[in-house]
């Protein structure tokens, strides 16, 4: 029987066979590798990674498409929503450690189409696990992986920009036409590959977050009107041009008047 897409959940199914091979040529899996798939749906990425990889974990909402992957044995099976599952403490079955091999770096290696009603909140959530990984290669609608790999001083620079790349190298590395899913979105897509830095800066993330959310919170005006007021509650007393809008600031200044704020 024929599986149909679910509105609430944000299904839309993959089903190109060029751009699946693409993806996965993007992803380059090698064999034992600790690597976690979200929303696999009906399996049109999952399986190419499986036979490449050996054993693949999965993270499936819908409970129909979760017991039919369950029937695959080198698939382990994580039925939840996404939100919801610990990335830190998750344990990964792989061929590796089935073989008594080890993960060289014991960190997971994340992909998925991620359902485009909820990417953001995914993409905050993995943030928080991100010591644990390795990195992410993601299918996003396109406006969003513009917005997440955008220069300052850009129209699509904006408080997801700032938030990832504190923290990520980013790339987009594929452009999906809507044709290539069942049933097509309304959207164009493309895939991002996401890579932790190695040293990232050190920051209060939840300080961080707050204060790029009042940056961009009316970003048409300029700073001294938002975060101008923000730092004379925090008792800051630098040294920062506030007669800037938002986006003309670069990632790199946020972080360094974070790291001065005395909290």
């Amino acid at each position: 029987m024929k599986h149909l897409a679910r509105k609430r959940f944000g299904q839309h199914f993959l089903s190109d066979a060029g751009i699946i091979d693409a993806i996965v040529q993007a992803i380059n899996p090698q064999p034992g590798q600790p690597v976690v798939e979200i929303g696999p749906g009906l399996a049109a990425l999952t399986q190419p990674l499986v036979e490449r990889l050996g054993h693949l974990t999965v993270i499936e909402l819908d409970r129909d498409l979760a017991k039919r992957l369950r029937s695959h044995p080198q698939l382990t099976v994580i039925e939840s929503d996404v939100l919801n599952v610990d990335f830190s403490t998750i344990e990964i079955a792989s061929a590796a450690h089935e073989s008594g091999a080890k993960a060289a770096s014991g960190k997971l290696r994340v992909v998925g189409n991620l359902p485009y009603n909820i990417s953001t909140p995914i993409l905050f959530h993995l943030l928080d696990h991100v010591a644990r990984i390795e990195d992410q290669h993601f299918m996003l609608q396109k406006e969003v992986i513009d917005r997440m790999v955008a220069a300052p001083d850009s129209p699509d620079f904006s408080r997801l920009s700032v938030m990832l790349q504190w923290r990520y190298a980013m790339e987009d590395v594929l452009f999906v036409p809507p044709e290539c899913f069942d049933p097509p979105p309304r959207v164009n897509s493309a895939v991002v590959r996401m890579v932790p830095l190695a040293q990232p800066p050190v920051l209060d993330i939840s300080l961080f977050s707050e204060m790029v959310q009042v940056a961009f919170s009316q970003r048409r005006k300029l700073l001294r009107h938002t975060l101008g007021a923000w730092l004379e509650q925090k008792g800051f007393t630098g040294q920062f041009d506030v007669q800037r809008r938002a986006q003309e600031v670069p990632v790199e200044e946020y972080v360094a008047l974070v790291q001065a704020i005395k909290t």
